[in-house]
């Protein structure tokens, strides 16, 4: 039995307490039988301001947050997927928006970079991700013992065509720190969408409830199966959701409607 687990957080501006945070919700997912894990965008600091992420930006392969996501993947034996942290970039006053991914022995073996950055204005609320963040630009998926595992982060949920260029996958999984007013409006038609379009697993890790900064996350963490019908949701707060991973029910959702094979673009 494979089981995937999603962890919601409300990080703040400490980068320790949310390690801490972090550690604890980790090992639930892992207590509840979770074999890979996957954490929010932003969970090691959700900052207030742009120069605070150049300054907490680590070198890639070096830091405390690295260390950390590297540890507890090999403590708990886990698939760990650590939402997102920032990473220092070539592009002078700009870093990366960075999913690494660990194997159970505690190695980094994927590294995907954000590729749509987000920008929203409605009256006083305003977003505009390319200020401080440089894009990526490969698609990335890796390989587990269950199957294919495809990386996207927040607004790339906007993108299928992102998705379809990860090939066939188990499980597409989205960190994400969606804000309250686009979370409200979208963000579970498109979750939904993309686990119906490519007739797989779709895990969710939110950013859920009101924080420090005044910023007030959508949440809504979900594992979403091949049919499209959510198996765990948390609308708000922190706390984990998991799912086990039914192939063979995969496998027949895409042997008795096969889209996948009707593709002609």
């Amino acid at each position: 039995m494979t089981k995937i687990a999603a962890v919601q957080m409300i990080s703040s501006t400490s980068i320790d307490d949310n390690i801490a945070t972090a550690r604890r919700l980790i090992t639930l997912a892992a207590e509840k039988g979770a074999n890979l894990v996957l954490l929010p965008e932003y969970w090691a600091a959700l900052e207030a301001q742009d120069a605070d992420k150049l300054a907490n930006a680590e070198e890639a392969g070096h830091g405390k947050i690295q260390d950390f996501l590297s540890g507890i993947a090999k403590e708990l034996g886990i698939w760990l997927i650590g939402g997102t942290i920032s990473l220092k970039s070539d592009v002078p006053g700009k870093v990366l928006n960075t999913t690494l991914v660990y194997n159970p022995q505690g190695e980094n073996i994927a590294r995907y970079d954000k590729i749509h950055l987000f920008s929203f204005r409605k009256g006083d609320e305003s977003y505009d991700e390319s200020r401080s963040i440089a894009h990526g630009d490969s698609v990335v998926t890796f390989e587990t013992p269950f199957g294919r595992v495809g990386l996207s982060v927040c607004y790339d949920l906007r993108f299928p065509e992102l998705y379809r260029a990860m090939g066939t996958c188990t499980v597409m999984v989205m960190p994400a720190a969606f804000v309250y007013t686009t979370g409200r409006a979208h963000w579970e038609i498109l979750l939904r969408a993309r686990a119906i379009e490519n007739q797989c697993y779709l895990l969710a890790s939110g950013q859920g409830g009101k924080h420090e900064t005044g910023r007030r996350t959508w949440g809504h963490s979900m594992v979403i199966n091949p049919w499209g019908d959510i198996v765990d949701v948390l609308p708000e707060g922190e706390g984990v959701v998991i799912g086990e991973l039914e192939l063979d029910k995969m496998a027949d959702i895409r042997e008795r409607l096969p889209a996948l094979k009707h593709r002609k673009l």
